[in-house]
């Protein structure tokens, strides 16, 4: 890489959910570890999990873990266009991290044009500031029906003329048919600029899976620069797919989440799965709803739908049934929006426009407005007067006499609401349970017996030195970064 200013290495993937985002996040640990000025790069991402940037725009979950993996803040640059279903054939679209507006499946791709000028500029920027540059792409490559006017994966890659590296999950099965089908889809240019392949997620004696390696190498002239294992423990801020429980002691507080069909920010929950005093359940649609002490109702993108959609599988009813028993209740952000009497969308900002009619725990109101709320906050929850952090994502304004008993204190403001009962509460507020005494201080307000705090941000970095040690002693970097 010597007498080069900037260079950028993209990994793609055979599929989705290939680990792309926690390889490239490995990268970035190990090029800072190193001393590189690294940065990571997302030119197009679809998906409900979000993140401030420094800049007070908004940009896919997975990207600022990866910000977090070189230490650096995440800045709007590194993810130009951020996608935000709100139905099957529409989403918000998100560019440089300000919203641009809502747009049909078609539309967009009629738009991707001036997307790739967004793009273009927000690489050019970030190349100008860092040394190196870990663009990730996004699902396959090989999507022949989305290949025209890409700018996720190799558009994007021959637009800026950088070398690729395909990773493939051998977990899946399969995987040296993803590999090779993934290669033998791609243009002439494009198989040139693929430097080679990383195998991910194995499991076993590395030596039966020998044979197959010289095969692949033979067969398509690349070089394997590593397989890496699966990796145990692993738990890191997911994109899409909601992560299972780990384990927890004996007469644990209970808590369920119900999984909404546009839920956003279910990183949310990750360090309570790893809390060892909770025992967390997702209750999905048709799923009998278990005993519990404390129900969050989760962030959504569009409120109105998952409120319709929660009362259609009777979970309101349960929730009642819930809070009767002298169960908790906890809304976060759109989960708070529900909780009050109502939430207004006159303008149709997130489905057709209207009122919809709230579950009406908490005398409040709420209009939907254009212009979201971006910022990352730090202040005290009150009841347990505990520092608390996080960050705001949303476009909702909420009203009422509930205000008058807030639930946070964020500098010179107060934020969210609690029931006159005590039972109830919520609040904008995303990562509440990030902070180890935060966390501990809502899960007693549930009911929470002890002080096994678990200190989610410490947790995230240990878990991102962890990757980097993964490539240095399975990734042949030597070798990767003499063809850099």
């Amino acid at each position: 890489m010597a007498g080069r200013s900037s260079i950028t290495l993209m990994v793609q993937g055979c599929t989705s959910d290939a680990g792309k985002s926690t390889v490239v996040a490995a990268l970035c640990r190990w090029f800072a570890q190193r001393g590189y000025s690294v940065a990571p790069f997302k030119p197009q991402n679809m998906a409900l999990n979000s993140a401030v940037t420094v800049d007070g725009g908004e940009i896919g979950r997975s990207t600022a873990l990866q910000a977090l993996a070189c230490g650096i803040e995440p800045h709007s640059d590194m993810n130009p266009v951020l996608l935000k279903p709100q139905t099957d054939m529409g989403a918000q679209v998100i560019l440089r991290g300000q919203v641009l507006g809502n747009m049909q499946a078609l539309d967009y791709h009629a738009y991707k044009d001036t997307a790739r000028e967004a793009v273009l500029a927000a690489w050019t920027d970030l190349s100008n500031r860092y040394e190196v540059i870990i663009a990730e792409g996004a699902g396959s490559p090989a999507e022949i029906n989305l290949r025209e006017n890409d700018i996720a994966n190799m558009g994007f890659a021959e637009m800026v003329d950088c070398p690729v590296i395909l990773v493939a999950d051998i977990d899946r099965g399969g995987v040296f048919a993803h590999l090779t089908g993934t290669l033998a889809l791609l243009s002439d240019t494009e198989q040139q600029r693929t430097l080679g392949f990383v195998i991910n997620r194995f499991r076993g004696d590395l030596s039966l899976l020998q044979g197959g390696l010289n095969w692949l190498e033979e067969r398509s002239g690349k070089p394997v620069f590593g397989v890496l294992p699966y990796l145990h423990g692993l738990t890191l801020d997911a994109e899409d797919a909601v992560a299972e429980q780990g384990d927890h002691d004996s007469g644990s507080l209970k808590v369920v989440v119900p999984l909404l069909p546009r839920m956003s920010n279910h990183n949310d929950f990750d360090p309570l799965r790893l809390h060892p005093q909770v025992d967390l359940r997702f209750v999905k649609m048709g799923d009998t709803w278990p005993a519990a002490d404390l129900v969050i109702l989760p962030g959504s993108k569009a409120t109105r739908a998952d409120l319709a959609f929660l009362r259609e599988q009777g979970w309101d009813s349960q929730i009642e049934k819930h809070l009767r028993y002298g169960g908790k209740l906890l809304g976060i952000c759109g989960g708070f929006q529900m909780l009050g009497d109502r939430v207004d969308d006159p303008d149709g900002l997130e489905s057709n426009a209207g009122s919809s009619t709230g579950l009406g725990w908490l005398a409040m109101t709420t209009r939907l407005i254009a212009g979201k709320q971006l910022r990352n906050v730090q202040g005290v929850f009150l009841p347990a007067d505990t520092a608390i952090h996080g960050y705001e994502i949303h476009s909702g304004v909420s009203e009422g006499s509930a205000l008058l008993r807030p639930m946070l204190q964020l500098g010179e403001r107060n934020e969210g609401a609690i029931s006159d009962d005590g039972q109830v509460m919520g609040c904008y507020l995303h990562g509440l349970f990030d902070r180890a005494e935060a966390c501990n201080g809502i899960l007693q307000w549930a009911g929470l017996r002890g002080e096994r705090a678990v200190d989610y941000d410490d947790h995230r970095q240990k878990d991102l030195d962890r990757l980097a040690d993964l490539i240095e002693e399975h990734l042949d970097t030597e070798r990767l970064l003499s063809v850099l």
